[in-house]
């Protein structure tokens, strides 16, 4: 080869590689911050048509939050929020010019909610005070106060118990009904908060306490309440772990959900997640080795809709892709499947004979006689193989499993499955395998490496979820990382 030659091929090899290091790192930067130019955008004309806030996400508060929480460094957004504040007080101003005065709470709120300047926030506050109390006397609002608890309307909007006793407070501090009225209504609210948890009804608790608090927060009853509602949160995880380690899958999944719900940011709901989404990925891994193809699709969608970040899920697909053309290929070609049989199960043999048992993937014994097997699952020669190759792979699961190569047994205790299906060998082995994780995991532990520790108790949640030890073993896991926090 020409010094010139070389000279080029070195050339592009050096742009190969910087390509594959780079690409991660640049679309981490430039992908999201497209992201935040088009929320921005949005928001700004949310802005300027009147949107300032709406439930549904489009309105100008909501969009310049979501920027702001993709990048927190982007001066646009604080600045956006800024403007939606005092274009809330504004509002608030021309609601109260047309007598609108629910409306105006609602814009004064918002612009609380938003740290509007304080000069002008007291401001208009002092201006809606003013038109209520020329609106109601002191006397009229605590007998709609009497009324609205009658009728159990304690919180919610400006016609409520709770919102009507504190307009009495701001015109009179001391006002001994006002005072009591609200106690009172608070401690209502408390017990229907008590009620809901023995319901397990945990977002309607979740709403009346901040309710209470919100009205009060000094409330004596209060610290007692929210403590129960914490140990209702605690025996929620401890019911979403369960369910992921039984493998009932959807209702871990919605358990972790309103988890996230009460407690945004959880990080065991997050994590839980993750592993609900792993679980569907092994699903589809195992539909995908007995060609059911549509149950396998169906579990991979599963997992994207729950965690679309995982690299497994891109994995599966392709696979799952790649198995599809394959079979169609086959059915197109079916007069050349007997010879591509021949030529896999010669391949699997030359494979065995080298001692490439289970690797290199794709081009291992195993590989070569799941091929052979995808092709003709009825074949003859393909169970005739099976047969013969069984008793290498429990070999090699016994060969790996003392030397603690544990990825390695794993792959050999794949193998022995898929050729000898859910026979008692298989079940032990994979026993043996869990109980040998978790010996890995309490070193770990032990030594201090809390990330090997969980990764360890994922392989033996996924492997043998009953497995004797594991419940302790994660217990002491989490003791551990809770210490951290």
């Amino acid at each position: 080869m020409s010094p010139r030659a070389r000279w080029a091929l070195g050339a592009l090899l050096l742009f190969v590689l910087l390509v594959l290091l780079l690409r991660g790192p640049l679309a981490d930067r430039v992908m999201p911050q497209a992201k935040v130019q088009a929320l921005l955008r949005q928001a700004d004309a949310a802005l300027a048509e009147g949107r300032l806030s709406d439930a549904d996400g489009g309105g100008a508060r909501e969009l310049y939050e979501a920027a702001l929480a993709i990048d927190p460094d982007r001066p646009e957004s604080r600045a956006g929020l800024a403007a939606v504040a005092l274009a809330a007080l504004r509002e608030a101003q021309q609601r109260l010019k047309a007598d609108d005065i629910d409306g105006a709470r609602r814009s004064l709120a918002l612009a609380r909610t938003l740290s509007a300047p304080r000069e002008a926030e007291a401001l208009v506050a002092r201006q809606l005070r003013e038109r209520e109390n020329t609106r109601a006397s002191a006397d009229t609002l605590l007998a709609w106060a009497a009324e609205a608890r009658a009728e159990g309307r304690l919180y919610g909007d400006a016609r409520a118990a709770l919102p009507l006793y504190q307009r009495v407070l701001e015109q009179q501090p001391a006002r001994r009904e006002a005072l009591e009225g609200r106690e009172d209504a608070i401690a209502e609210l408390l017990q229907q908060a008590n009620e809901a948890l023995q319901r397990k009804q945990l977002p309607r608790a979740a709403l009346l306490l901040e309710a209470a608090r919100g009205h009060d927060p000094g409330h004596m009853e209060l610290p007692q309440a929210r403590a129960a509602f914490s140990e209702a949160i605690d025996a929620l995880r401890q019911q979403a772990l369960m369910a992921l380690r039984r493998q009932r899958l959807e209702q871990a999944e919605s358990d972790f959900r309103l988890l996230l719900q009460l407690v945004p940011g959880d990080t065991l709901a997050r994590r839980g997640l993750d592993d609900v989404a792993r679980a569907h990925l092994l699903r589809a891994g195992q539909s995908l080795d007995d060609l059911r193809f549509d149950a396998a699709a169906a579990a991979i969608e599963r997992a994207r809709r729950i965690a679309p970040q995982l690299d497994g899920v891109a994995a599966s697909q392709r696979r799952l892709a790649q198995s599809r053309r394959m079979q169609a290929r086959n059915t197109v070609v079916a007069a050349d499947v007997h010879a591509r049989v021949e030529r896999l199960l010669a391949d699997a043999r030359a494979a065995e004979a080298r001692g490439a048992l289970i690797a290199p993937p794709g081009d291992s014994a195993f590989d070569k006689l799941r091929a052979a097997r995808a092709l003709a699952p009825s074949d003859a020669r393909v169970q005739r193989a099976s047969a013969e190759l069984l008793p290498a792979a429990r070999r090699c699961f016994e060969t790996e499993l003392p030397r603690n190569n544990l990825a390695a047994a794993r792959a050999c205790l794949d193998a022995h499955a898929a050729l000898a299906g859910d026979a008692a060998d298989v079940r032990q082995a994979r026993r043996r395998l869990a109980e040998r994780w978790i010996a890995v995991g309490e070193e770990r532990l032990v030594g201090g490496d809390l990330a090997g520790a969980s990764r360890a108790a994922e392989h033996v949640a996924e492997l043998e979820p009953d497995v004797a030890g594991l419940e302790a073993f994660q217990r002491r896991l989490g003791a551990a990382e809770s210490g951290l926090r």
